[in-house]
């Protein structure tokens, strides 16, 4: 009897030390070997990964108690998304990612993405630091999903070699849709192959700023309709569809076969407007190099127009580590991360103290251009069928900007399948 009692013991006590081993691993599988926290950190962008990277150093130094993980995903072909999404299903979603406008409401539908608000509210962090466009993209029913990271505008370059040769003055921030137009006039010199400007079908950097600079509208407020009968929407489009017409910008044909940027980048074109993305890219060219600068958006029918997107940092709901996520997510909304993000050059700082460094990092260039029209810019409109409605968008709008159609009748054919798809939506 007193053996099988101290067996007994013996296997009970064997029993609690497998237990408590158990979850000591269990609490440890979000940790090192020195038993440190350990977060993962979902981007998709390898050229800002060393940027990143020196983000995690920082906070890591500031935190010893916690390791992180960067996770570098590519963005083509949606294959950043797919694999979040099936790390999600499968629970293992890295603990802070990347998100953007296009797919936060998706996310939050599926209950993934952590709201912030307590930890906002717990940690005195100011979102009124951040232009109010980027907070609301990612406010979703009152709730904030993402601390906002960067963003674009548009503004537009110009080569300063062929204004030079025409003899043309530069363009100034002050500058009015009629001045472009008529700069553009005196540039084109079809005998050289070298257009003024150019109309590619492209929303977010071109129609979308002159369609909300005439008070028209892509989406209304709560994402029942469009807006594209608005005469107002229409105007906004058209002035582009004009441009190819007087023949001082290229086909749709022509900026489809090569793009605008490729035009530009070969000194063929003599402006276009361009997101703050494609900085880098246009000052490293050699074709280009040290003969470009940039001027703010035109103003059209005596407005400012410029549509703001940018990325956001979202916590996932099922991280084990939630609490530390969100301190993290946080913290690279701050100040000091903010500035190390803007020096890099790469992107602009969401955070308005901190949006001085992307133009610092190019002091010839009139990087401002972008950062003077962030307060007035209106947010990219999103939705969960955003992917639907570009494509229909598109599929029309082709065949305005090359006069298969009349751009009425293409914007009709818009609203009625992109409200349907709307209603669909909302069902």
């Amino acid at each position: 009897m007193y053996v099988s009692k101290m067996l007994k013991k013996a296997v009970a006590v064997l029993m609690m030390t497998m237990v408590t081993a158990s979850c000591l691993a269990g609490c440890q599988s979000q940790g090192d070997k020195s038993g440190k926290v350990q977060l993962t950190f979902g981007i998709w962008d390898k050229n800002q990964q060393p940027t990143m990277q020196a983000l995690c150093d920082a906070y890591t130094a500031q935190n010893p108690n916690v390791s992180i993980e960067i996770q570098l995903t590519p963005y083509k072909g949606g294959e950043y998304w797919t694999k979040l999404e099936a790390s999600m299903t499968g629970g293992t979603a890295p603990d802070v990612f990347w998100m953007n406008g296009l797919h936060v409401e998706s996310y939050v539908d599926g209950e993934m993405l952590l709201p912030l608000d307590e930890y906002i509210t717990s940690n005195s962090f100011d979102l009124s630091q951040f232009p109010e466009s980027l907070v609301s993209l990612y406010n979703v029913e009152d709730k904030q999903y993402a601390v906002p990271k960067d963003f674009d505008t548009n503004a537009v370059w110009y080569n300063k070699e062929i204004f030079d040769n025409a003899g043309v003055a530069y363009p100034t921030d002050d500058w009015t849709w009629e001045d472009m137009v008529e700069t553009a006039k005196q540039l084109t010199d079809q005998s050289k192959g070298i257009y003024g400007i150019a109309a590619p079908l492209d929303f977010q950097t071109c129609y979308y700023n002159t369609i909300f600079a005439a008070n028209g509208s892509i989406l209304n407020a709560d994402k029942t309709a469009t807006g594209y009968n608005d005469s107002n929407t229409q105007k906004g489009i058209q002035c582009w569809i004009d441009l190819i017409n007087e023949g001082i910008s290229p086909t749709l044909a022509e900026t489809t076969d090569t793009s605008a940027d490729a035009m530009f980048e070969s000194g063929k074109l003599a402006m276009i407007w361009a997101g703050s993305y494609m900085t880098p890219e246009y000052v490293q060219n050699d074709v280009v190099k040290g003969k470009i600068d940039l001027v703010e958006a035109p103003t059209f029918e005596g407005n400012q127009g410029n549509v703001i997107n940018g990325l956001g940092y979202s916590v996932y709901a099922n991280s084990k580590q939630k609490d530390e996520a969100s301190k993290f997510a946080l913290w690279l909304g701050g100040e000091e991360a903010m500035k190390i993000q803007g020096e890099s050059g790469v992107v602009i700082s969401a955070r308005n103290d901190a949006q001085q460094y992307f133009a610092q990092t190019n002091p010839d260039l009139n990087l401002k251009a972008y950062t003077n029209q962030a307060g007035i810019a209106t947010a990219l409109p999103c939705c969960k069928v955003s992917s639907q409605l570009f494509d229909i968008e598109a599929k029309y709008l082709k065949l305005a900007f090359s006069n298969e159609m009349s751009l009425e009748d293409a914007c009709s054919k818009i609203a009625e399948e992109s409200d349907a798809a709307l209603a669909e939506m909302n069902k």
